[in-house]
């Protein structure tokens, strides 16, 4: 789709009857592109998504020296980087804030220094409890401008300490930035969690992405990490299907009626956002799953549920099911996710007032969102920069005449083909 600045979804009249096929999930090819960048010996990523964070990784770790070649959605990696090369890089992040941080912690392992930039939503994003971590590991971090925001600079201390405490209660990706760099480390790493922990299923998964390379990661207590240090070892690597991209062709049946198939999605897999299929369930809707991957169907005659839910651990769908919320018959209440706030947009607020912006009524909470039943109208949406904000809102206008969506192309950040699959929807 070429760039445009504004885009009026199309009505879908009818059940859908579709086939969907979706990107492989950034949130495993993040990690296992560092794994393989450290990783002794040659690795191949398949399976991997095309948008904007994807390319942004690729090219930071590009100047940090991995060998790297790209076959469609193919990544041949030889690793490892030199880490002992001393010249002072710097890295520009764009809006990926898994690359900065993932790419900040990795400087901690680097004797020259990486300075980690973005642009300016990023450089107002949190990375504090990250920077405090990688400076009781024994790295040196300074900043350019504001202490513990981007541009930082990273560079290898004079030794490293064998524990560190990570606050866990604003983003699991710190946690996962110093558990991905501690098999590096000549003692391995045991990681404490302190606070309330958000998004744990996102802590296994980079335990699970790591041992596929070799890594030995032991989870004990939900708090207590513990890594051993003798590297990796590269490998053939396969990336699930992106559960976080499936909610919106799922959401698309539950919204419309009909049904959706996602290509090769499965119940078992190892990210926490599959588990939007059981909330899809509670709401209404029909799950089957076969070769082919999961199929969620709605009949049309029949009317969706609201639900009262915890969504800490899986917070990037909160846009997603507050938008199947908007057209269920009972009310539907979004609690302990006060942290999306912070992210590309805010999470919270500028949803409730899109929401509102279609006639939904939204009660906005500090730690979530009320949804009520309301008589929905098409209206202009501003995705506030944000790609889940704008695919989310997508899907209320398969279902809601006059639906106009504000910078559309911001999917380009996970998915430049959205536009094109729900079309064809």
């Amino acid at each position: 789709m070429t760039q445009q600045s504004e885009y009026a979804v199309a009505v879908k009249s009818g059940g859908l009857d579709a086939v969907a096929t979706v990107p492989g999930s950034k949130s495993i090819a993040h990690r296992a592109l560092i794994c393989a960048a450290l990783a002794v010996g040659d690795s191949t990523i398949t399976g991997l998504p095309d948008g904007d964070d994807t390319q942004a990784m690729l090219q930071g770790l590009m100047m940090l020296g991995t060998t790297s070649s790209i076959d469609g959605a193919d990544a041949h990696i030889k690793g490892p980087i030199d880490l002992d090369r001393t010249d002072a890089i710097t890295v520009d992040a764009n809006l990926a804030g898994t690359t900065a941080r993932f790419l900040t912690a990795v400087g901690a392992l680097r004797r020259g220094s990486i300075t980690v930039t973005g642009n300016e939503s990023l450089r107002s994003r949190p990375m504090k409890d990250l920077h405090l971590a990688l400076e009781q590991l024994g790295a040196d971090v300074s900043w350019q401008n504001e202490k513990y925001c981007l541009p930082v600079t990273v560079q290898r201390g004079e030794s490293y300490s064998h524990s560190v405490q990570v606050a866990a209660d604003t983003s699991s990706q710190f946690v996962t930035s110093l558990m991905l760099i501690a098999p590096i480390l000549p003692n391995g790493l045991t990681i404490e969690l302190t606070g309330d922990i958000i998004s744990l299923p996102y802590i296994a998964m980079s335990a699970s992405v790591m041992n596929s390379f070799g890594a030995h990661v032991r989870i004990a207590d939900n708090r207590i990490i513990v890594i051993d240090g003798g590297g990796y070892v590269g490998c053939r690597f396969a990336v699930e299907p992106d559960a976080s991209s499936a909610s919106y062709p799922f959401a698309a049946a539950a919204v419309v009626g009909g049904r959706v198939c996602v290509e090769g999605m499965r119940s078992s897999m190892m990210q926490g956002d599959s588990r939007f299929i059981d909330v899809l369930r509670q709401m209404g809707c029909d799950i089957s799953e076969d070769q082919a991957g999961i199929t969620i169907g709605r009949d049309v005659n029949m009317l969706l549920h609201g639900v009262d839910i915890d969504m800490s651990e899986i917070s990037d769908l909160v846009p997603t099911l507050a938008i199947v919320a908007m057209f269920a018959k009972t009310p539907t209440r979004i609690r302990n996710v006060g942290f999306i706030r912070n992210k590309e947009s805010d999470r919270i607020g500028d949803l409730a007032s899109e929401m509102r912006s279609l006639g939904a009524k939204v009660v906005e909470h500090e730690d979530g969102l009320e949804i009520l039943p309301q008589t929905l109208h098409g209206g202009s949406c501003d995705t506030h920069h944000d790609h889940r904000i704008a695919m989310a809102f997508g899907v209320a206008g398969l279902k809601v005449p006059g639906v106009i969506i504000g910078e559309p192309h911001v999917v380009s950040k996970s998915w430049p083909q959205f536009w094109e699959m729900l079309e064809a929807l």
